[in-house]
């Protein structure tokens, strides 16, 4: 039994249970939020609400095994809430007969005025270790991984700001633990764990560092310029919290205490743990490469990991901006790594991704406009050959994916698509007035442009050139309808579906070389070709 299961850890523990071949039952306050998980059709969900008895005793029922995962940080209340459910739970797991709790904690500095977030950790605990029934309370700092709220407070204040006026905290040693690994602990204790043992131990990772440096380190892996650090010794931790507030996306709610909880040092004070649970047999990941596996979903070729995080700016002419979480549905999809985002992630998580959203309906037919499409990635498109380039292939017809070769402060794709047109709508069969209505078959053109932006002059760009890309953007969706909606020239019958070459029997178009009839001159590179009578396609759309 998983309590928690749509939080951070917890929508992470899951796959590991299931993937190590145990009967997993997810619980949350809210389980309609488990449909988003990936690997919600392989669990039973129920509804776990800490703070309704009879909720948690039904879903502790016929359960040896219970994680609980829960903390509520983002409440003003929150340590007299987490008191409260750690003694629910903790009474109902004794009545349900459950055999072993395991709880993941924080670690507690000895001889240190504890941070009230810190001081809950504890408390919640030792309350289940005081059930009465066997209780191991896994103990870590902060957690390396895409999702993690201090790691996303790192992520954000590393790469927003290039110079920084910082408090004392950032000199505090710390000792950070890749997210794998704690699930590596997190799933050996329920399997080595003796019953006889009922206590905490600390679990870390092969390093002990300094917030600062571990600023530095993550601004290295990133390839972001060297970070300069003004140290302010009278910054306070409410001022700072106010800071982090200001700069990063992480909920106030949030940031406050895990801001306050920075000024005690957190590392091992034992490895205890190792006499019942062995270090994995790779080796514990170090904070660099732990650093890389949380980077790297965006730092592959492939779609920008979660579209819910992106800041996003657009219009169109059909459809308002929209976003949409990305990654597998379901146990088909490809593995993930642990560090990569979810879409069970809190918005605010896993980065900045900017998108430009638009949607345009057209009477072309779907053959015709996937052609089109096509053309931005020919040499007689509107693209130059050196300004774009494909970027993992063509699904005929429906998605091609650009990027450009010019550098830029960060990774951008450009992805244009087809749709069947929808029944009723502007342009598709059957629409009033519309060519569809006679029998056109009529489609849907998207395209989406996204841009992850590289430290400040990443986000800079984008803001600031906000108007002039908005305004290009569209004006290449409405070229891209206008060219598919055209009719082939005078005597060239029209090309097939999903056929971009000339019919059988008609010369191929040399490469670098723009089509044109015999006898006309050929059309300047960068410009696509028109029908004699047609005026041309409006320049300027470059990209």
């Amino acid at each position: 039994m998983v309590v928690g299961a749509t939080g951070y850890v917890g929508s992470r523990l899951v796959p590991e249970l299931l993937d190590r071949g145990h009967t997993v039952r997810a619980g949350a306050r809210t389980p309609a939020r488990l449909a988003d998980a990936p690997w919600h059709r392989r669990v039973e969900p129920v509804a776990a609400d800490v703070t309704d008895p009879d909720q948690i005793a039904a879903a502790l029922a016929g359960q040896d095994v219970l994680y609980y995962l829960v903390h509520s940080l983002h409440e003003r209340d929150f340590v007299d809430r987490d008191r409260a459910g750690a003694r629910t739970v903790a009474a109902a797991a004794r009545r349900a007969g459950v055999r072993r709790i395991i709880y993941l904690g924080g670690i507690s500095p000895v001889g240190e005025q504890l941070s009230p977030h810190l001081a809950s950790r504890e408390e919640v605990g030792r309350i289940l270790v005081d059930s009465g029934v066997p209780t191991v309370v896994l103990r870590a700092a902060v957690i390396i991984g895409s999702g993690s709220a201090s790691f996303e407070m790192l992520r954000y204040l590393t790469e927003r700001l290039p110079v920084m006026v910082t408090p004392r905290w950032v000199h505090t040693r710390v000792q950070p633990i890749a997210i794998q690994d704690v699930l590596y602990y997190l799933t050996r204790t329920a399997d080595l764990m003796p019953a006889h043992v009922s206590r905490g131990f600390d679990i870390g990772g092969p390093e002990v560092l300094t917030y600062w440096e571990m600023m530095k380190r993550y601004a290295a892996v990133a390839g972001l310029p060297r970070r300069v650090v003004i140290p302010v010794p009278l910054l306070t931790p409410w001022l700072s919290a106010q800071w982090v507030n200001l700069v990063t996306p992480v909920p106030h709610s949030i940031a406050v205490p895990l801001v306050a909880s920075l000024i005690n040092e957190v590392r091992c004070r034992d490895r205890d743990l190792a006499a019942y649970v062995p270090d994995p047999a790779r080796g514990l990941t170090d904070y660099d490469q732990a650093v890389a596996l949380a980077l790297a979903r965006t730092r592959e070729a492939a779609v920008p990991p979660s579209w819910s995080r992106a800041a996003t700016s657009a219009t169109s002419a059909t459809s308002a901006t929209s976003t949409t979480s990305a990654g597998p549905a379901g146990p088909a999809g490809p593995a993930r790594s642990p560090s990569e985002p979810l879409p069970t992630d809190p918005a605010w998580s896993g980065g900045t991704v900017y998108q430009d959203v638009r949607e345009l309906p057209t009477t072309a037919d779907a053959g015709q406009l996937w052609r089109a499409i096509e053309s931005v990635s020919g040499e007689h498109g509107w693209w130059r050959v050196d300004e774009v380039e494909r970027l993992d292939g063509v699904e005929r017809p429906g998605r091609l994916r650009l990027r450009p070769r010019f550098r830029l402060p960060g990774h951008a794709w450009l992805e244009l698509s087809v749709a069947p047109g929808a029944p009723g709508a502007p342009g598709a069969p059957g629409a009033p007035g519309a060519p569809g209505a006679r029998g056109a078959p009529g489609s849907i053109y998207r395209q989406r442009v996204t841009f992850e932006p590289h430290g400040l002059v990443g986000h800079l760009c984008w803001k600031s050139l906000a108007p002039l890309h908005s305004a290009a953007l569209g004006r290449m969706a409405r070229g891209i309808t206008d060219l598919a909606e055209r009719p082939p020239p005078v005597g060239q019958p029209p090309v097939p579906a999903g056929q971009s070459s000339p019919p059988t029997g008609q010369p191929s178009v040399p490469a670098g070389q723009s089509s044109a009839p015999t006898g006309q001159s050929s059309v300047p590179a960068g410009q696509s070709s028109a029908s004699a009578g047609q005026p041309s396609t409006p320049a300027g759309r470059s990209w």
